[in-house]
């Protein structure tokens, strides 16, 4: 932990140099950290420093709309994710209406702009969550299609799947994760674009199969299950 500790005071230490010279001030009462790990034993956090005030160092946080968990399970933003999800369903509530509802179609576009578009955020990341987690989420998502179609609640979920032409969650994180994929791929510029696990990580998965694989581990595994050959790509540069 101290190894660790000096390491990334340092990088705080050059984050703070570069804003210092480049006119930005990073507040500190907004700058918390979150120490991931698996550790059930009680263990210490990090001490760091910034601007000479200790930075707290907190259970969850919430980055780019993502809330991120110590464990990493994501069970903090599925269910925040949930619940207002549950809350913008009202809006399909009121249009469903026999009377003077809208139609399908109509109410369909709205439940993926309103709805499913929040579901989709961030799947390529919160995706890795364990399936008893994502199932979670699944309830929304048949709800939707049942007002949208007008189905008894006693309707078979693969039928609202086709009648309303949207896919499974499941099927929708995977096809996220692979155009996300590609496009790594298809860019020379992206970081992550010859990114290959270490050898020793790769051995460590394959023995402890309770860890959850990485992102290009999982859509190797999607391209694998629906038995699609990895596609060859001429990748071109992009700013």
């Amino acid at each position: 932990m101290n190894f660790i500790q000096r390491r990334l005071q340092t990088a705080v230490n050059i984050i703070t140099e570069w804003c210092n010279g480049n006119g930005f001030t990073i507040s500190t009462s907004k700058t918390a950290g979150v120490h991931f790990c698996r550790k059930r034993d009680l263990h210490n956090d990090p001490e760091l420093n910034l601007y000479g005030e200790i930075i707290t160092f907190v259970n969850e946080i919430r980055f780019l709309g993502v809330t991120f968990d110590k464990k990493l399970t994501f069970l903090p933003h599925v269910k925040q994710l949930r619940k207002k999800s549950e809350s913008a369903l009202n809006i399909l509530k009121v249009l469903s209406t026999k009377i003077w509802g809208a139609d399908r179609d109509s109410v369909l576009k709205i439940y993926r702009a309103i709805v499913l578009s929040k579901l989709d955020y961030g799947c390529t990341i919160y995706g890795s969550a364990r399936k008893s987690i994502l199932q979670k989420l699944n309830p929304v998502h048949h709800i939707a299609l049942r007002l949208c179609s007008g189905a008894f609640r006693t309707s078979p979920v693969k039928s609202l799947y086709v009648e309303c032409y949207e896919p499974a969650l499941e099927l929708k994180r995977q096809m996220l994760s692979l155009h996300y994929y590609f496009r790594i791929q298809s860019n020379t510029n992206h970081p992550f674009h010859d990114f290959k696990l270490r050898p020793f990580l790769l051995r460590l998965q394959d023995a402890r199969k309770s860890f959850i694989p990485v992102f290009f581990t999982r859509v190797h595994d999607i391209l694998t299950d629906f038995k699609l050959a990895l596609p060859k790509f001429n990748p071109t540069a992009e700013n």
